[in-house]
């Protein structure tokens, strides 16, 4: 069987750590921030971890 190719809009998107859990960037966060909070900016920055069924699913497209 051959050898499953990365999806290259996941790669971008989402990292795996060392201990295996998915992260990923919060929507949201690019543009028309004039109008938006402080607070709510700051919920926007870091990254958020994934949890549940998408994990497998991810980590398929991206061939770990």
């Amino acid at each position: 069987m051959p050898k499953l190719k990365t999806h290259s809009g996941t790669k971008k998107r989402f990292a795996v750590t060392k201990t295996g859990k998915v992260i990923r960037r919060r929507a949201t966060g690019n543009h028309l921030l004039q109008k938006k909070s402080a607070s709510r900016k700051r919920k926007f920055a870091g990254t958020e971890t994934i949890s549940g069924k998408q994990v497998k699913n991810l980590k398929r497209k991206l061939g770990v």
